[in-house]
This record gives C-alpha cells, sequence and structure tokens, in this order.
C-alpha cells in the first residue's frame, strides 16, 4: 500500500500558481483523496492539476486520464444537449412534454411543458411505484413509470429537485425526436468533436480509468432530510446509494441525471466553450442566442423540499447555487453529490471544474475544497 503523501501533478500558468496551493492542501488537511481541477480562460487551459489516489486503498495513484462518477455535474451537460436539439427546431421549451411522447399525457400531465421539466418544477421528483436498481439500469420500467403516474404535486406550481427522473425524462424526449439515446447523443454530437472525456454510459474500455468513490456519512446528509420531508418521493422506491458507483453495472447504464464520468479538463473545457458563447476549438455546439435561451431563468425562489434558495436555467443551476461567493448572475453550471461541480463564468470567459472521489458533506453546505480553489482563481483574476 502506497502511504506516502499524494503529490500534486499537472501544470499551471504562472498567474494562477496559487490554484496549485490551495488544492494540495485539501491533501494535507485530510480532506481530499483523490481530486483534479481544471481552469479554461479564454479558451486557453491555465489550470490543469491532479493529485491523490484513485483508488480506495490508495493503491494506485489519480492519473492524468482519470475518470471520476460527477454525480449531478451530468445535469449541466444534459441541458446543454437539449438545447442543441431546441435550436434545431426537434424541441421546444414551451411546449407540452406529450407533444413529443404522446403517453406522457396519462395521469394529468399533457399540460407539463418541457420548461418545466428542465428546471424541476414538473411534480415527478420521484416515483409511485417501487422499482428496484436493477429498474433504473434497464432504464425501461422507469420511463414506463413516468409515462402511467399522475403529478406528485401540481406541475409548475413550486421547484423540488429531481434528483433521477430528471434524467430519464430528458433522455426519453432526446430519443423521441431524435432517434440516440442520450448518452449516444451526447458522445456524438458533444463529446467527439471536442474531444472530451465524458460518458453517460461508461465504456468497457474506458473502466480501469475510473476512480473508486468513498462517501462520507454527512454526504448522505440532505437525502436524510429530504426522506423526511413533504417531499421524500426522490429517497425512495429505491434509496439512493453512493457506493453503487463503483459498480460496473452502474457505469455502463444510462442515468443521465447521475452516472456522467469525466475528467476536469474536459468538463472545464466544454464550459469555456460555453463561456465564450458556445464555439472553440474549431466547433460550433450552439450559437450564443441558443444558449442565452438556454441559460435564462426559469425558476427564482426556493427548493420546497430544503427551502433552499435555488436559481435554475433549463436544466442548469445559475447564480451562487454551488459556485461561490464569487458567482454572479451570469454564471451557470451544475453540482454535483459530494462536492464536484463544473460551470462558466461568461463575464469572464471562463470555465472551471473539479471533481473528486471522496464524497463530503458539510453543515453550512459550502465545501471548503471548492471554495479555496474558487477563492485562488478568483484572486487571480
Amino acid at each position: 500500500m502506497n502511504t506516502l503523501p499524494p503529490k500534486v501533478e499537472g501544470s499551471t500558468s504562472p498567474r494562477f500558481e496559487a490554484v496549485r496551493e490551495a488544492f494540495a492542501r485539501s491533501f494535507t488537511d485530510g480532506l481530499e483523496h483523490g481530486a483534479a481541477v481544471s481552469v479554461v480562460l479564454d479558451g486557453e487551459t491555465v489550470v490543469d492539476l491532479w493529485g491523490g489516489h484513485r483508488t480506495t486503498d490508495r493503491s494506485l495513484p489519480w492519473e492524468a486520464d482519470t475518470l471520476v462518477n460527477v454525480w449531478s455535474v451530468t445535469k449541466g451537460v444534459v441541458a446543454l444537449a437539449v438545447a442543441m436539439l431546441v435550436e434545431r427546431g426537434l424541441l421546444d421549451y414551451a411546449q407540452p412534454v406529450a407533444r413529443y411522447w404522446p403517453e406522457f399525457a396519462a395521469g394529468g400531465k399533457e399540460h407539463i411543458t418541457l420548461d418545466w421539466v428542465m428546471s424541476h418544477q414538473a411534480g415527478l421528483d420521484g416515483l409511485r411505484v417501487a422499482l428496484t436498481h436493477e429498474a433504473i439500469y434497464a432504464r425501461q420500467p422507469v420511463v414506463d413509470a413516468l409515462a402511467a403516474m399522475t403529478p406528485l404535486w401540481p406541475p409548475g406550481s413550486r421547484c423540488v429537485y429531481h434528483p433521477l427522473t430528471y434524467g430519464f425524462l430528458v433522455g426519453e424526449l432526446v430519443r423521441r425526436v431524435d432517434g440516440r439515446s442520450l448518452g449516444q447523443f451526447i458522445a456524438e454530437e458533444i463529446s467527439q468533436p471536442l474531444g472530451l472525456s465524458f460518458f453517460v454510459g461508461l465504456p468497457l474500455a474506458e473502466e480501469p480509468r475510473v476512480a473508486e468513490l468513498s462517501a462520507h456519512e454527512k454526504a448522505y446528509d440532505w437525502v436524510r432530510f429530504g426522506a423526511k420531508s413533504d417531499y421524500p418521493h426522490a429517497f425512495q422506491k429505491p434509496g439512493l446509494n453512493a457506493l453503487l458507483a463503483n459498480e460496473r453495472v452502474w457505469r455502463a447504464a444510462e442515468i443521465p441525471g447521475a452516472n456522467g464520468h469525466a475528467d476536469a479538463r474536459s468538463l472545464a473545457r466544454l464550459y469555456g466553450l460555453m463561456a465564450g458563447g458556445g464555439t472553440g476549438y474549431g466547433v460550433s455546439l450552439i450559437s450564443p442566442a441558443g444558449l442565452a435561451r438556454a441559460t435564462a431563468t426559469r425558476f427564482d425562489g426556493l427548493d420546497a423540499c430544503y427551502s433552499a434558495p435555488t436559481v435554475f436555467a433549463a436544466g442548469f443551476r445559475k447564480g451562487s447555487s454551488g459556485f461561490g461567493a464569487h458567482a454572479g448572475e451570469a454564471h451557470f453550471g451544475h453540482t454535483g453529490w459530494g462536492g464536484s461541480v463544473a460551470f462558466a463564468d461568461p463575464d469572464q470567459r471562463l470555465g472551471f471544474a473539479f471533481v473528486s472521489n471522496r464524497m463530503l458533506g458539510f453543515d453550512d453546505g459550502l465545501d471548503p475544497r471548492r471554495e479555496r480553489l474558487l477563492d485562488a482563481v478568483y484572486s487571480a483574476l
């Protein structure tokens, strides 16, 4: 077993050297196990660092190409995929979901719009029927259950975060209008053109690159709170178990709200492109107008489950929701369970990503690993 202190590897431009120091501090103070951070500014990678271990027994180091399950950071990439299909005229945020998926109209859901789905206002934050994790891996049982059910609360009346159902709702819409699965669309339309290591449905050949996750007990605080709230649906039938993400069956499935696998540099590159308006590296994914439409605010208020301030665009979190004290109204991206995060800062033309295999939770909601990195980045700016 390797018992030597973790070594931080990678590079920064001289202006951002303090980011290396901030990153290293999370290892020396015992907060971190294995992680990576990347920053893209004006299309140039100015920070690309990694360190620690990708195995929980510390036998294998985190490498330059290590992948990790980034949980709900996946939702931001899904939001971009939907925005691309909206720009192509295949989807419309204002239209009812049932226009594209007729079976969805059952149970009084005929008026639920794509906008409500994307901003967690659809009333479908969980299921009414008991399903196993195997059903989630199979996808179709979840899709059928969502199509058949009545909403859990009046759609459009409030925002309640949809941890898993968001991805299955959007994934079925993509399949209906494009013919490809959401994982295949992302691979062919986003990851491959940009040379990204981002997967929803991890190919077997990529398995050796994946880091093992560990979850501190406090990482489950939000799950326990939600399960006891007036909106427990997302945490039942089945419950959320972080360590399932270490199993091949989880990694291979398409769970578009939760099982994207990525490295930090790929996420920073993607959000750096979006911070610049949707075009970069010789690739145009979306026009500035299409991106502006996707990132316009749909909900600004309190999440009814957690009574927490929440701002949602069409699938993107906005403002300071997990993006730190430096975030402004223009920031957009998504956080992930346990600490990972990726976002765009259009005002600075900056893309930022931090990923980790040590899932933590903090009483004040602030992850010091992330905060110290962002303090260093924005001090350099």
